[in-house]
């Protein structure tokens, strides 16, 4: 199975940017399909990217022989662990080779949680619309047929798609969770608070101190957008501390935190860190509701 999302094309030439997708049943079909699509661009003179799962990258080497070489190859558990991590990364790619540059990626990778399934998918769907201008990028994602996750569901209406899944509340937060409503005066109990029950668990120094740059940051935005204040509960699940922050402020930018904001813009730069400190950030938004859950892994 191949699709791409490419508007249609004039005198044969893409409209836009290509988007497709393939899904294996085996490692030896991945390797048979991924060798083949990094093959002709190579016979292209295009640029290739692969950003796969580390576990991929013998068997797809072995497939090129010496022109394995001609690839760069990328840790997707790295550089899309965090799913929002993956348009910046794109977007510095091409900013890095302005000619034809085409992309293998495997961010739906076995092992992942729901939740990080779930980001995946919004990601793919928010790709069409980041990219939507770039004539020259061509990338194809590959689904292991295990992962159960239909691709066609992004590629076939990716904005109709990213704007539902954006604007639609997560799962409401389980009964055991901690609660907190806080304002500006309670922003630095909030951050001791916090401090206490990750310690708790057993979160590093080094990782509680990310978490509580990313949970501030998201706390004020609530205070300056969302209304002046907001709710905050916190609990365990999938081996991780999640923070889920709430208030009554709406975002209208689908691609907030996937984009570095100006300097001197109004907002979008706390999205932005968080996205960068955390293991997992998912941000829904609609008329009366912004919700960020924050993941950080216990080890």
């Amino acid at each position: 199975m191949l699709k791409d999302s490419a508007t249609d094309s004039l005198h044969g030439a893409p409209a836009g940017f290509q988007h497709e997708f393939f899904v294996h049943a085996s490692d030896e079909e991945f390797v048979q399909r991924s060798a083949a699509f990094i093959s002709e661009g190579l016979a292209a003179g295009e640029t290739i990217v692969a950003v796969l799962p580390p576990q991929r990258f013998a068997g797809l080497r072995d497939a090129l022989g010496a022109a394995h070489d001609e690839v760069r190859f990328v840790d997707m558990t790295v550089a899309g662990g965090n799913p929002a991590r993956l348009i910046p990364f794109w977007r510095s790619i091409l900013e890095e080779h302005p000619g034809p540059v085409r992309g293998l990626g495997e961010p739906a990778y076995p092992g992942r949680s729901a939740a990080a399934y779930d980001e995946v998918l919004l990601h793919e769907a928010l790709s069409a619309l980041a990219f939507a201008d770039d004539r020259s990028f061509r990338l194809c994602c590959a689904y292991e047929a295990t992962v159960g996750i239909d691709p066609t569901v992004t590629h076939s209406d990716p904005g109709a798609l990213a704007e539902k899944e954006f604007r639609t509340a997560l799962d409401g937060v389980p009964d055991r969770a901690e609660r907190w409503e806080f304002g500006p005066a309670e922003l630095g109990q909030v951050r001791q608070w916090l401090s206490g029950q990750a310690a708790s668990h057993g979160v590093s120094r080094d990782r509680l101190e990310d978490l509580s740059l990313a949970l501030h940051e998201i706390c004020t935005n609530s205070i300056r957008f969302g209304g002046g204040r907001g709710r905050l509960a916190v609990w365990i699940a999938s081996g991780a501390l999640i923070c889920d922050v709430t208030d009554g402020g709406r975002i209208d930018n689908l691609l907030v935190g996937r984009v570095l904001p100006p300097l001197d813009g109004l907002g979008g730069r706390g999205v932005w860190l968080a996205n960068q400190l955390c293991d997992l950030v998912q941000l829904r938004s609609g008329d009366d509701f912004t919700q960020v859950r924050l993941h950080t892994r216990l080890r």
